[in-house]
């Protein structure tokens, strides 16, 4: 449904040319849920922004349904129905949630999208008039980012990092938003994450480091590689004994 072909992205910095991105190739099919992984700074969250047009390619194609949409400004893109919370959703002060669902749905607010908080965990009773301010925690503000991304109803939603700035109940709370929604929705989700909770929502996980896919896997297999590497890890392996570390980690 979504696909990168040969995806490559370069940017300036420091008035240089920098490859972040090196020939991705991808295909993200309807209704599923992937999870990308890997060492920071390796290219998921350039992945991200150039799936919703932040990056533009300089070199490949970005097919949605078979279109090619490589080209395309984030706007339009986001008419396709392609979505992307960030790690730190905005404020938008002085607006109320209903407001903020109404101009994500392009519409007046009906039963429907009343539901959508409930589909992320939120009483529609207590949110729909209140002003999204201050007082929101970091829990409510994602959970928030999430409804009105549900109210769009997109083909593609991206989340970066969605438990980064959250406490552990939010984010047990999010996990099963997550869930809810791949559930009830016929939208594919592609979340950022090293969190195991999240990574064994997945369908696939996709590892990418060094700017390229270094694998695509399913989630037994890479959660069993994971609790593998733990296991060999001599340095893990003298904290729990609590012995002195004096070995480099061998993963």
């Amino acid at each position: 449904m979504l696909e990168l072909k040969d995806v490559s992205v370069v940017v300036t910095e420091d008035n240089k040319k920098l490859q972040i991105l090196k020939d991705i190739n991808l295909q993200l099919d309807k209704k599923k849920i992937y999870v990308m992984t890997g060492p920071n700074g390796g290219g998921k969250s350039s992945i991200a922004k150039t799936i919703m047009g932040i990056y533009q390619p300089a070199a490949g194609k970005i097919l949605l349904d078979g279109e090619d949409i490589t080209h395309k400004s984030i706007t339009e893109r986001a008419q396709l129905g392609i979505g992307y919370a960030f790690q730190q959703p905005p404020r938008f002060k002085g607006i109320r949630v209903r407001e903020l669902l109404e101009i994500a749905s392009g519409q007046e607010l009906d039963a429907e999208n009343c539901d959508i908080l409930y589909d992320v965990g939120l009483c529609t009773k207590d949110y729909l008039d209140r002003e999204i301010n201050a007082s929101f925690s970091g829990g409510e503000l994602k959970r928030i980012e999430i409804a009105t991304l549900l109210a769009r109803k997109l083909k593609v939603a991206v989340f970066d990092e969605p438990e980064a700035g959250i406490d552990l109940w939010s984010f047990q709370q999010l996990t099963e938003t997550f869930q809810q929604i791949h559930e009830k929705y016929e939208t594919t989700l592609l979340i950022i994450s090293h969190q195991e909770r999240i990574l064994r929502l997945a369908h696939e996980v996709i590892v990418i480091d060094q700017g390229r896919v270094s694998e695509i896997t399913s989630r037994d297999k890479f959660l069993a590689d994971l609790e593998k590497m733990d296991l060999d890890c001599r340095c893990r392996d003298d904290c729990i004994k609590g012995e002195p570390v004096n070995a480099e980690c061998d993963r």
